[in-house]
């Protein structure tokens, strides 16, 4: 039982995030069980306020199938989870905690105040007002004594629970919470784990000095990029080390595997994406041979700036002067990647517990009693409201799966 008198069964929830938070709210409902949610951060949610510092994206308004199928490999595994907390149902959610949402043009879902923090402490609010106890500054350090060992700022202590849920995140983002450090303490109750590794990243690529210190920060805008993941229109940012964006994040997933298996990966771009290769061709033959190529490329293909200096960096030069040859490349220009950023700097992460290692209630099957959700799993999913979605649904998945437990 728990080390505080009660005559409920007790519940340690371990890891204050979106998964953790969604599990509390859960269990709380019905005011059965003595819920503590432990977190080693000073305050709770820190990754979900950060996630909502420029507008939080909590979830998708895209067609349902599809939005289920967005989750690659793990797709089958979270549709019982995601069934039983749509996009729709998240925005109902927030509703109740008085954060009205809209779709953005792209889509997305986001509240109207564009804001994290009043979503989170309403709801923090709610779960305190049905007896949910928060401890914050409780670092898990692993099962001791036949319960769960933290470090806290007054030194060591030990909890016991009639059923515990881990929800302490993937190894993106480590400053806020994530860190990872749980990987070979469930390893060493055979716990089946997969490497983690960086998702929603940037890349590195072999930037010449020069380009570096002139288009550092610089967004190149209205183009198409193609990848083994498919071909999509948008914008990314050159940075010191190479590009990042909502376009490489949505590119990243195959990107990365594909840097694994060969060693080397591309992106291709297409600069001028509203117009033809024969029809760009046409264009830059018309210009004057006796102007500067910059003009030249400025008047016939409306190129300039970072992507004249992208053309000029990945051209080979025979090709910058023949028409026909240029409007090729620039219509297929490859960028060569160098690796992807660590996973410290990555959106979010894959791998983790593999899917083998839990049951249908999110229950580890080599740990009865200890549940798990959110980024700890082996999934992954691009930006635009998914992360978060998934997280939500399988924090809750776990709760009723403990609910479950707990009645037996």
């Amino acid at each position: 039982m728990s080390n505080e008198p009660t005559n409920r069964k007790a519940v340690a929830i371990i890891g204050g995030g979106p998964a953790g938070l969604m599990a509390a709210d859960v269990l709380s409902a019905s005011g059965t069980y003595a819920v503590t949610i432990y977190d080693s951060m000073p305050t709770f949610g820190r990754k979900f306020l950060l996630a909502g510092k420029s507008g939080l994206n909590i979830t998708h308004s895209e067609d349902y199938e599809r939005f289920a199928g967005r989750f690659g490999a793990a797709s089958e595994r979270l549709r019982l989870a995601l069934d039983g907390f749509t996009p729709n149902d998240i925005r109902q959610w927030a509703a109740e905690l008085g954060t009205e949402t809209f779709i953005g043009s792209s889509g997305r879902v986001f509240p109207m105040v564009m804001k994290a923090s009043p979503l989170l402490r309403a709801w923090l609010a709610r779960l305190q007002e049905r007896g949910v106890k928060l401890k914050p500054r409780h670092r898990w350090t692993g099962f001791a004594e036949g319960g769960y060992a933290f470090e806290t700022p007054e030194g060591s202590t030990t909890i016991h629970s009639d059923a515990a849920l881990l929800a302490l995140g993937g190894a993106s983002w480590p400053k806020l919470g994530s860190d990872g450090r749980w990987q070979p303490l469930l390893a060493a109750k055979d716990v089946p784990i997969a490497t983690f590794r960086a998702a929603n990243c940037g890349f590195d690529v072999a930037w010449d000095d020069g380009f570096r210190d002139r288009f550092a920060g610089v967004p190149v805008k209205s183009v198409t990029v193609t990848s083994d993941a498919g071909t999509l229109p948008g914008e990314f940012v050159i940075t010191a080390s190479g590009i990042e964006g909502s376009l490489v994040y949505a590119h990243a997933a195959a990107l990365r595997d594909r840097l694994e298996d060969e060693g080397h990966a591309e992106l291709l771009l297409d600069l001028v994406p509203g117009r033809g290769e024969e029809r760009l061709a046409r264009d830059l033959a018309r210009q004057d041979a006796k102007a500067s190529f910059t003009n030249r490329l400025r008047k016939g293909a409306g190129i300039e700036g970072v992507k004249a200096a992208l053309v000029r960096a990945n051209v080979p030069p025979t090709d910058l002067s023949d028409p026909q040859r240029l409007a090729i490349r620039i219509k297929n220009l490859p960028l060569r990647l160098v690796g992807p950023r660590p996973i410290a700097e990555a959106i979010s992460s894959a791998g983790g517990i593999e899917w083998e290692g839990i049951d249908a209630n999110y229950m580890l099957k080599s740990i009865r009693g200890v549940f798990v959700a959110g980024e700890m799993l082996d999934w992954e999913a691009p930006t635009g409201g998914y992360l978060l979605t998934a997280c939500f649904a399988t924090g809750r998945a776990a709760a009723h799966g403990m609910l479950e437990y707990l009645s037996d």
